[in-house]
């Protein structure tokens, strides 16, 4: 029997499974990241610790599974697309992992917006410039971080950091696959699949910092004599170069033909549809993001809500106050099926790292609480809320001529029934939830095989494994309501409440003026109160 391992290198969690030559998973291990906010709108993880998870998850696996360590024909892997990682010579990380959840970069990202020519509307399909985009990101190193302007060598994502890691790759010989690269949103081309170098040189990104371009299936190195003493391995495994997380979801769900579409309910809650290249009223007016996929010629549009599966786990974590404990979600989508459409009126924003595009200053927050409001309601308006930015992305595909009457849910969000009717309901299409949920880690395990020669087509190897579960029929009654909801919603994100945002991001800012430390009488705190009044300019508005 032949075996395959695949690493899923997430923001919440570090994945470990071991797939037979059948395509059945075997064993699999699972470890917890911690994610770090060291500021406001920070956000950063340990990139060594995914490799010692990873490490740990292999052996864990190979333990778990009794087989024969020198039957595993090959290791591959899926990261996080939007997120980066300095390391030096010796390939060595000398920064966090800055993830998509991070907005440090701001103003990086309106330097380039402003004083740029936007070639990469063209040359990436993409006209988007965030905070998250690792060429941003990359941008606010090379500024700001003292070890990686004298030490750094190589700007890495944390799949491919992680792989190099296992086959002990130094700086000069990491990677990068093409459906990463076009992760970075700016700074390649899409079509040619290599990096710009006029958009590296606009943004003042050293073209000897960026990582080698490769095939998904291409062999990049084979596993170190340290990590296979670790894990129990034979020295000398194929590492293959693997894909970037959101298109190896997309992949692992059948999403392989022009018009279907997916909702990857995942920590970052994404919706996209195949296409057959770039569309420029997309590329240019929608606010969605044009990526490359991991099979030749596929193409994505996709639009994401960062915090959406987040949002998830911070209402359990934080406000419920179960952290880790999975048997919540079960809990809390049972008492949401009890709340009726529109969860009494009840409505969430899940920006809790921020908002992007038309509401940048958007924060996360709860609106039109009452006494009668409970954990159930307060699930299904964050349920709701996911929905609502979905309709959003789906009303500019449909506006471009893309017909999307079927989606399929996957990923760990689509265990939920009452979100998925939910989604239904809202997108005014049928989805369709698939036996295997595995997504990315399935398809790690095909590129893998076809690394290897032990099959000689995704495609087809891929239609054989995917079997439908369950359907959810749009409820018309629903649908109707929710669309008149998700306009509410519109305005009340886009219009009235802007100021709103521009208030709560004035009080997060807020401190104790070190200037009134020393002021000893009423008479000076009157007046001190007084100007304060006077230039502020939220209180002048509402004076």
């Amino acid at each position: 029997m032949k075996y395959y391992i695949s690493l899923d290198c997430g923001t919440q969690s570090t994945k470990v499974v071991l797939y037979d030559e059948n395509f059945n998973s075997v064993a699999q291990h699972a470890t917890a990241n911690e994610i770090l906010y060291p500021q406001p709108c920070w956000a950063e993880l340990d990139a060594d610790a995914y490799v010692t998870s990873a490490l740990n998850g292999i052996k864990q696996c190979l333990t778990k599974s009794g087989i024969d360590p020198r039957d595993v024909r090959a290791i591959c892997g899926d990261g996080i697309i939007c997120g980066v990682v300095g390391v030096d010579e010796e390939g060595n990380a000398i920064t966090p992992f800055i993830p998509y959840l991070d907005s440090r970069a701001e103003k990086e990202a309106k330097w380039i917006k402003e004083n740029c020519e936007p070639i990469w509307i063209e040359e990436s399909g993409n006209s988007i410039v965030e905070a998250l985009q690792p060429t941003v990101i990359a941008m606010w190193l090379l500024k700001n971080h003292e070890a990686f302007k004298k030490h750094g060598a190589k700007i890495m994502n944390n799949g491919p950091y992680v792989l190099s890691k296992l086959a002990g790759l130094k700086a000069k010989d990491m990677f990068i696959d093409w459906s990463t690269i076009s992760g970075w949103l700016i700074g390649f081309n899409a079509v040619e699949k290599t990096w710009s170098r006029k958009q590296m040189d606009m943004f003042g990104i050293p073209m000897e910092i960026l990582p080698r371009i490769v095939k998904p299936w291409d062999i990049v190195g084979n596993l170190s004599k340290e990590a296979a003493e670790f894990t129990g391995l034979p020295q000398g495994v194929p590492i293959v170069a693997g894909a970037g997380d959101t298109m190896q979801s997309f992949l692992g769900c059948g999403i392989v033909s022009p018009g279907m579409a997916a909702d990857v309910a995942g920590t970052a809650a994404m919706f996209g549809v195949m296409v057959d290249g770039i569309n420029e009223e997309l590329s240019r007016n929608s606010g969605l993001y044009f990526t490359t996929g991991t099979l030749p010629d596929t193409y994505y549009y996709w639009g994401y809500i960062r915090t959406g599966g987040l949002s998830l786990q911070w209402f359990r974590d934080r406000v419920i106050g179960r952290t880790g404990d999975n048997s919540f979600y079960e809990e809390a989508n049972a008492l949401s099926e009890n709340v009726p459409p529109g969860s009494n009126g009840t409505m969430f924003f899940p920006y809790l790292q921020g908002g992007c595009n038309e509401a940048a200053n958007a924060t996360g927050c709860f609106l039109n609480m009452s006494s009668a409001t409970d954990t159930g309601v307060l699930w299904r308006a964050i349920l709701e809320s996911i929905a609502y930015e979905y309709v959003t992305f789906t009303d500019k595909i449909r506006n471009v001529g893309v017909d999307i009457n079927n989606v399929i849910f996957t990923e760990g969000g689509s265990k939920s029934d009452v979100w998925n009717q939910i989604k239904s309901d809202a997108l005014s299409a049928k989805g369709v939830t698939l036996k295997r949920k595995e997504g990315a880690t399935l398809a790690s395990a095909l590129v893998a095989a076809y690394a290897v020669g032990d099959i000689s087509d995704i495609k087809e190897t891929l239609a054989q494994l995917l079997i439908p579960d369950k359907t959810y029929q749009p409820n018309k009654a629903h649908a109707i309501y929710y669309r008149n909801a998700y306009y509410c919603h519109q305005g009340l994100l886009k219009v009235q409440m802007s100021d709103t945002f521009n208030v709560c991001s004035y009080l997060r800012e807020l401190e104790l003026d070190q200037t009134m430390k020393n002021q000893e009488n009423d008479n000076d705190l009157a007046r001190y109160q007084e100007e304060l009044f006077k230039s502020n300019p939220v209180l002048n508005k509402n004076s």
